[in-house]
C-alpha cells in the first residue's frame, strides 16, 4: 500500500497566486475607495464632472421611463375627472331644478303678497270689507258665469254683497252657505250693473255677455260719446255698489254703446274681498213695490 502524499494544495504556486492577487485587488479597492471617500467629504466639486456624465449616460432611460410614468397619471386624472365630471353634472342639474322651483315658489308668493297688500290697501274712508278669502272655483263652460267663494254666513258673508278683487268689482254674493258662497261674475249673461264713464257723468248699464266681455249700454240714445280707452267705474245707483269703484274699460264702440272689457278679471283675481251693501234701506225701499205688485197680482188670481 503507497503512503498517503503529504503535499496539501496550499502549497501550490497556482492557488497561492490567486490568494495573493486577490487580497492585493482588494487591498487596491479598499484603497481607492477610501481615497473616493475622502476627496468626496473634503472637496465634493471634483465629481460633478463624473456625475454630470453617469446623469447624461442615463437621461434617455430616465425620460422614457418619466414620460410613460406622467402620460399612465394623466390619463388615470383624465379617467377619474371625466367620472367625478359626470356625477358632479349631474347633481348640479338637480340643484339647478331645485333652484328653479324654488325661485318660481317665490315669484308665486311674492305674487300673492302684492294682490294681499293690494286688497288691504284701503283708504281711510272707505268701509271696511266683511271678509277677505279666495276664489276657489268657476264656472268654465257656460254663459252662465259663477265663481265660489271660500267664505259662507259663518264668516259674515250675506245675498247681495260685492266682491271686490285687488283692481276692481268682480261681482256679487248669489247664494250662502255656512262655510262657502256663489258669486255672479259681472260677465254673466244675468248680471246688469249701474256704472258712469269716469271722467263726466255719462251713465249706463254694464250687461254681462257671458263671454268675458260686458256691454255698456247708455241711458241717453243720441250721439254716442264713448271712446276706446273709456273708463267704467260704479255710479252707486241701485244701493248694491259703492260709487267710483273701477269696473271696466272700453274696447269697441258700438251703436248704441260699447263693447268693454274687465278691469278685475276674475281669472287673475283668486284673492278678493266681501264689502258690505252699500245702501240697504234703498234696497229695501225698492223692493217694496215690487212685493206689493206680486201680492196684488196673486190675489187677483
Amino acid at each position: 500500500m503507497a503512503p498517503p502524499s503529504s503535499r496539501r494544495s496550499g502549497h501550490s504556486r497556482r492557488a497561492q497566486y490567486s490568494i495573493f492577487t486577490g487580497y492585493v485587488l482588494a487591498s487596491i479597492g479598499a484603497l481607492i475607495g477610501a481615497v473616493l471617500l475622502a476627496i468626496s467629504i473634503f472637496q465634493p466639486s471634483a465629481f460633478s464632472g463624473v456625475r454630470g456624465t453617469a446623469i447624461n449616460a442615463v437621461e434617455p432611460a430616465a425620460e422614457v421611463t418619466t414620460t410613460s410614468r406622467t402620460g399612465f397619471a394623466s390619463l388615470y386624472d383624465n379617467v377619474s375627472g371625466y367620472l367625478r365630471a359626470g356625477s358632479q353634472n349631474a347633481a348640479l342639474n338637480e340643484e339647478l331644478e331645485i333652484a328653479r322651483i324654488k325661485l318660481e315658489e317665490a315669484k308665486a308668493v311674492e305674487q300673492e303678497n302684492l294682490r294681499l297688500k293690494a286688497l288691504l290697501d284701503i283708504k281711510q274712508d272707505e268701509v271696511e270689507p266683511i271678509v277677505v278669502s279666495r276664489l276657489v272655483g268657476s264656472t268654465s263652460a257656460s254663459t252662465r258665469r259663477f265663481a265660489y267663494l271660500g267664505a259662507g254666513s259663518s264668516d259674515g258673508v250675506a245675498v247681495g254683497m260685492p266682491v271686490r278683487g285687488p283692481h276692481g268689482v268682480v261681482g256679487r254674493i248669489l247664494e250662502v252657505s255656512s262655510n262657502s258662497a256663489r258669486v255672479m261674475l259681472l260677465t254673466d249673461s244675468e248680471s246688469v250693473l249701474p256704472v258712469r264713464r269716469a271722467d263726466d257723468e255719462v251713465v249706463a248699464f254694464a250687461e254681462g255677455r257671458g263671454d268675458g266681455l260686458l256691454n255698456i249700454r247708455l241711458i241717453n240714445l243720441g250721439i254716442n260719446p264713448l271712446e276706446p280707452g273709456d273708463v267704467f267705474v260704479t255710479s252707486g245707483a241701485g244701493g248694491y255698489y259703492r260709487p267710483s269703484v273701477a269696473v271696466a274699460i272700453v274696447d269697441e264702440v258700438t251703436s248704441d254703446g260699447a263693447i268693454a272689457r274687465l278691469i278685475a278679471d276674475p281669472a287673475a283675481s283668486d284673492i278678493v274681498s266681501v264689502e258690505p251693501i252699500w245702501q240697504p234701506a234703498a234696497l229695501q225701499s225698492a223692493q217694496i213695490p215690487v212685493q206689493i205688485a206680486l201680492d196684488e197680482v196673486e190675489a187677483d188670481q
